[in-house]
């Protein structure tokens, strides 16, 4: 019998929630089963413990990051935005945990795939800003979900984005100017971080898509849900496929450094 193929170890950030008495590492099936399903990866979820977790010594065993959407907001003063709202749901845990992974990911080129809040800490990660309340700036459209709709009827698709010629997204999307997205968000990019280049456009100027210029490997950051059924829309299948065939060339090419070392 021919030895297995390794699947490549994917990293899925959680969020800390209170429950009960105690906290929680939570993270959602559907990111978990996009992972095994569609980027053919085995998940590991990385707890979010802020400086207790070693970026270093995690990237060392990882073959890609995924960050996932959450109902909380990164801290406004991350960014120079102010006070934290009092109704804004918060995560320091998480921002703590993530933020420097990002840049390590990016420094290392391990491959990086970022939905809705992970966008967000994409852009704060490297310099960029937010608008705390997207729906209340000017000539913007409301991006929130309608919790009025099932839990299955919220991830249909919002709107059209405008993708840049050339860029990753039109690339994986055979050229492609536009597609449908279910974006689903409160917050959206303001100032984009140095080095970040715009993948795609809401019709209301909304960047719902960032990529990494000259970046070592695969980097990608969408305001969009396309974990959601991601083996059975081809869209969001399209996209995990891509990450997955990122993390098995970083597998790849991580097993020749260490055979390499072990022979030295």
């Amino acid at each position: 019998m021919p030895p297995r193929t390794p699947l490549p170890l994917i990293g899925v950030s959680a969020c800390r929630k209170a429950a009960g008495h105690a906290t929680s590492h939570c993270v959602g099936d559907k990111y978990v089963d996009a992972v095994i399903e569609a980027a053919e990866g085995l998940p590991v979820i990385v707890p979010a413990m802020g400086s207790a977790v070693d970026p270093a010594a995690l990237l060392d065993r990882l073959d890609g990051l995924l960050l996932t959407g959450s109902p909380s907001n990164l801290d406004p003063e991350l960014y120079g935005g102010g006070r934290r709202p009092r109704d804004d749901t918060a995560d320091p845990h998480r921002d703590a945990t993530t933020l420097p992974l990002i840049r390590a990911c990016i420094d290392r080129g391990v491959p990086l795939l970022a939905l809705c809040r992970g966008l967000q800490e994409v852009n704060v990660a490297l310099g960029g800003s937010l608008h705390g309340r997207l729906h209340e700036i000017p000539g913007r459209d409301d991006h929130r979900s309608d919790k009025t709709r099932s839990y299955a009827e919220r991830y249909d698709p919002r709107h059209p984005v405008t993708l840049t010629p050339g860029g990753l997204l039109a690339r994986l999307y055979d050229g492609a100017s536009s597609i449908e997205v279910n974006s689903l968000h409160g917050q959206g990019i303001d100032r984009l971080a140095p080095g970040l280049a715009a993948l795609a456009m809401a019709p209301d100027g909304t960047i719902e898509a960032v990529g990494r210029q000259g970046a070592k490997g695969f980097v990608l950051a969408v305001q969009w849900h396309p974990e959601w059924q991601a083996a059975h829309i081809e869209t969001h299948r399209r996209l995990f496929a891509a990450f997955g065939d990122a993390c098995r060339i970083h597998l790849q090419s991580r097993g020749s450094h260490e055979r390499s070392g072990a022979l030295a």
